[in-house]
């Protein structure tokens, strides 16, 4: 899943991308509307987490560009502001969800994890492929009934791959969904974390890389 944090906060800001980061998310951060309208022209989000109040470009302006684009990424409004009137105005501008400051970090993931399954095809919470099998809520990953130790970015490699349903899955497309922005493009981020997962997977592989094109996962 990738994610864009946009708050003025730079501390919240900051906290927020770090817990997600933690689960295995991908996260970008920006601290006012212009990089945020710049960052949603560049980049594919599944969720952009949007303070109303942003500086330089307001937070509705911001909004309304991401409901006119491709119409997947999905939006949670965040806001001081507690009154039912700014709340629906704020969903009246598009956006997908609406969260009041102050706010417990367990429930701002559960929305972000909400809205992600909105942004793409519904796919059950847990995926078995190949004797793979991934508990997506529990972060839970086996083969064949060993259970796996996975880093956060492992996983998200592993769930981008499953969720392909043994489809072709290029390097570019790893990198764009698994990590942040402030990864070098000409990294070989994606290749040595399909080689420790490889490793971790162990034998017979179930990761093929087709010469060329990239990965798929399958017997």
């Amino acid at each position: 899943m990738r994610v864009l944090v946009a708050e003025d906060e730079e501390m919240l800001a900051d906290a927020v991308a770090d817990g997600l980061r933690h689960l295995g998310m991908a996260v970008d951060v920006c601290y006012d509307g212009d990089a945020a309208l710049e960052r949603v022209t560049v980049h594919r989000y599944d969720v952009v987490i949007l303070d109303r109040d942003l500086p330089a470009v307001h937070g509705d302006e911001v909004c309304r560009t991401i409901v006119a684009g491709d119409g997947e990424t999905r939006v949670l409004m965040l806001t001081a502001a507690a009154s039912i009137r700014e709340r629906v105005d704020g969903l009246g501008l598009g956006a997908d969800d609406y969260l009041t400051k102050p706010f417990a970090f367990a429930e701002l993931v559960a929305r972000v994890h909400a809205l992600a399954r909105r942004a793409r095809p519904a796919l059950p919470p847990v995926l078995d492929r190949a004797g793979v099998r991934l508990d997506l809520p529990k972060r839970y990953a086996e083969r064949d009934g060993r259970p796996l130790t996975l880093s956060p970015k492992e996983f998200a490699v592993l769930e981008v791959l499953m969720r392909a349903e043994g489809g072709l899955v290029s390097p570019e497309e790893l990198l764009e969904k698994a990590w942040d922005e402030n990864t070098d493009p000409f990294t070989n981020a994606v290749r040595m974390a399909v080689m420790t997962l490889r490793r971790k997977l162990g034998d017979p592989p179930v990761i093929h890389t087709v010469p060329g094109a990239g990965y798929r996962l399958g017997s």
